[in-house]
C-alpha cells in the first residue's frame, strides 16, 4: 500500500501496554472463527456478495477496525486492520491481514492515513462506538468513506441474536444492538454525512438455503443492512 502518512503497525511509543490487553473474543477465538464455516457458511458469501457491490467506489488504502480473524478482510481485499483480541489477530494475520493489536478508539495511526475504514459487525461489541466513530473520521483522508456491516436491532435477525443475549449466548450476550435511526445519529455526532444504504439477507433466521442479491436502501426486514458515510468535517464531529 503505497502512502507517505501510512504508517505500518508496529509498536509505537506507549504501546507497550497492549501486551496486557485482553478481549473476551480471546477464548472463543476458534469457536468464532469456525462460525463461518457452519452456521455461517451461506451468510458470509451473502454478506460479501453485499459489499462486493460498493467496493469499487471506495477510496484506499483500506483498513477494517474490528478485524476479528480476518475472514472478511481477506474475502474483500482490505489491507490492514486492528482488534483488541490478539488470538484472533493471530489467524488474521495468518489470512495475510497486516494487523496490530488495539482497540479502535486509540489513536494507532497518524491523521489522514486511510481511504476507508470498515466496521464490520463491530459496532455492537464497542464499549465507546462514538468514540471509534471519532477516530475513524480522523484517520480518514478528506473524501473518505466509512462503512459500517450492520445487524440492526429492529430486524428479524437482530431480535433474534437479542433474544441469545437474554439466554447468556457467549457471543452475543457481549453485544448491544442498535436501530438503525440510532447508527444515523452516531455517525453524524462523528461528522460523517450518510451516503449509501444497501440491504441483504432477507431470509428468516434458521431458514437462510440460497444466494442473495442485495437491495439499495434500508429495508427494516433485512438482516444485515450496510452503510457507507463520508468524512464531513472536523468541527462537525467536536475533534
Amino acid at each position: 500500500m503505497s502512502s507517505d502518512k501510512y504508517r505500518a503497525p508496529q509498536p509505537l511509543a506507549g504501546m507497550e501496554s497492549q501486551k496486557d490487553l485482553t478481549s473476551p473474543f480471546d477464548d472463543l477465538a476458534q469457536e468464532y472463527d469456525a462460525w463461518f464455516d457452519r452456521e455461517g457458511s451461506l451468510i458470509f458469501p451473502i454478506e460479501v456478495r453485499a459489499f462486493e457491490e460498493i467496493l469499487p467506489s471506495l477510496p484506499k488504502p483500506w483498513l477494517e477496525i474490528g478485524v476479528g480473524s480476518g475472514r472478511f478482510a481477506q474475502a474483500l481485499g482490505i489491507e490492514t486492520g486492528v482488534d483488541p483480541s490478539a488470538r484472533l489477530t493471530e489467524i488474521a494475520m495468518k489470512r495475510g491481514i497486516n494487523t496490530l493489536l488495539g482497540e479502535g478508539e486509540q489513536k494507532l495511526f497518524d491523521e489522514e492515513s486511510f481511504g476507508t475504514v470498515f466496521l464490520i459487525v463491530t459496532l455492537c461489541f464497542l464499549d465507546s462506538p462514538l468514540d471509534v466513530l471519532k477516530e475513524a473520521n480522523r484517520i480518514l483522508r478528506p473524501g473518505g468513506k466509512i462503512v459500517l456491516g450492520l445487524v440492526l436491532a429492529e430486524s428479524p435477525w437482530g431480535q433474534f441474536y437479542q433474544a441469545k443475549k437474554a439466554e447468556g449466548h457467549r457471543f452475543y450476550k457481549y453485544a448491544t444492538f442498535y436501530g438503525h435511526d440510532e447508527v444515523v445519529r452516531l455517525m453524524a455526532q462523528a461528522g460523517f454525512v450518510n451516503e449509501m444504504t444497501v440491504s441483504t439477507l432477507f431470509q428468516s433466521p434458521g431458514e437462510v438455503q440460497y444466494m442473495e442479491e442485495s437491495r439499495e436502501g434500508y429495508f427494516p426486514d433485512a438482516g444485515f443492512t450496510i452503510m457507507i458515510a463520508g468524512k464531513g468535517t472536523t468541527a462537525a464531529a467536536g475533534l
